[in-house]
């Protein structure tokens, strides 16, 4: 949780109040069960005015953890991972993300920023050039040998894949495409093998 504070006038300060009741007295008349308790409306009505949000959980927010190495390695570590300018965490708090709002894992040792989650929707860069370079410029799908054409995430991005090395795969414009298509998958198991399993149920193994 966190404090929000305004030095404002008396008069705005006092409008801003009347305006938040008046939401909680709309929300107490609703024919709609009333599940929130008056707190939870006042704070829910001023985010989403602030925001610009339909709804207050709707808001899309990145917040940036600093994460020792060590505290990854070993789980009896005490250093803490930390929130810049608010304080530590618990590590476990860094498992996943919720709604909109995602944790974005900066990794540190001694201090320094040595790593961290990718904020990138497309492989750009260095980071294309590794991917394209691995594929010999040549699709990866198997039985295909068209140019390379796209880098595709193997585990999608909208689903919460990251754009990093281990994830991207060269392939060719028509690859990349009917992957979307109904009954298409594409997974990398734990020995880093890339299968793609199409509609039929078959499976195909893509190079290491």
């Amino acid at each position: 949780m966190s404090y929000l504070t305004a030095y404002i006038p008396v008069a705005q300060g006092a409008a801003c109040l009347a305006a938040l009741q008046k939401a909680f007295v709309q929300v107490q008349v609703d024919p709609a069960p009333l599940t929130r308790s008056r707190g939870q409306v006042l704070a829910d009505t001023l985010v989403e005015r602030l925001t610009g949000q339909t709804t207050a959980t709707a808001v899309n927010l990145e917040v940036q953890v600093t994460v020792p190495v060590q505290a990854l390695l070993d789980p009896t570590s005490p250093l803490p991972a930390e929130i810049p300018g608010l304080g530590p965490v618990p590590a476990d708090l860094l498992a996943t993300s919720d709604g909109t709002a995602s944790l974005r894992r900066l990794l540190t040792d001694q201090g320094l920023v040595i790593g961290g989650d990718s904020r990138q929707r497309t492989f750009t860069g260095l980071l294309a050039t590794l991917v394209k370079a691995r594929a010999n410029n040549r699709c990866t799908e198997p039985y295909c040998d068209a140019p390379l054409r796209h880098i595709d995430h193997i585990h999608r991005h909208t689903d919460g894949g990251h754009t990093e090395l281990e994830n991207g795969r060269g392939v060719c414009e028509f690859h990349n495409h009917i992957r979307e298509q109904p009954g298409w998958h594409v997974t990398r198991t734990p020995d880093g093998t890339v299968l793609t399993t199409t509609p039929t149920g078959h499976t195909y193994r893509g190079p290491d």
